[in-house]
């Protein structure tokens, strides 16, 4: 576990075709299903400290405990999510760590010298990546709010991982 960030609970990867991405994932290497939200609203989201209207698709599926998120920006707004794979490629962009006190955490946090790379809000629930990747593109750190909704979808993607067979790999929302 993490002394600054907590303990990791998910994996993010950048990919630029969700529906193929997700395939791969459940048809190649067994995990799903997948929780497909095609446009999700990012409110008061921030790029190095400039506002942006950022639109983009969201999948989740565990794989045991961890969550894989599979993220497919849909707009050219500057955003972390492009400029990794604009220099990476699809890969995976980002750990995250998950919260319950996000100003407690956010406050150890830069205290510890990180600076937020991005942020912003889904519903209710705040989130924020740092500047802690450096030679190591896939290091990108993110605090995750799960106060709430958060908690009872990512228990619901777990046990739907848990019980499922192989054969639908998608659940689609929205």
């Amino acid at each position: 576990m993490s002394r600054i960030f907590g303990p990791v609970r998910q994996l993010g990867f950048v990919v630029h075709d969700m529906e193929a991405a997700m395939h791969h994932w459940s048809r190649t290497l067994g995990i799903g299903p997948f929780f497909y939200f095609p446009t999700v609203v990012m409110d008061d989201f921030q790029h190095r400290g400039t506002p942006q209207q950022i639109e983009l698709g969201i999948a989740l599926a565990n794989d045991g405990e961890m969550q894989i998120e599979l993220i497919q920006q849909t707009n050219s707004a500057p955003s972390a999510y492009l400029e990794h794979i604009a220099a990476h490629g699809q890969a995976m962009h980002h750990t995250s760590a998950w919260t319950t006190d996000f100003d407690g955490d956010m406050a150890r946090i830069l205290e510890a010298g990180h600076t937020v790379l991005q942020s912003g809000r889904i519903g209710d629930n705040r989130f924020a990546y740092f500047e802690t990747q450096g030679d190591y593109p896939s290091t990108t750190m993110e605090l995750y709010d799960v106060t709430g909704r958060p908690t009872r979808l990512n228990d619901k993607v777990r046990d739907a991982a848990r019980d499922w067979d192989g054969g639908d790999h998608v659940v689609r929302f929205g």
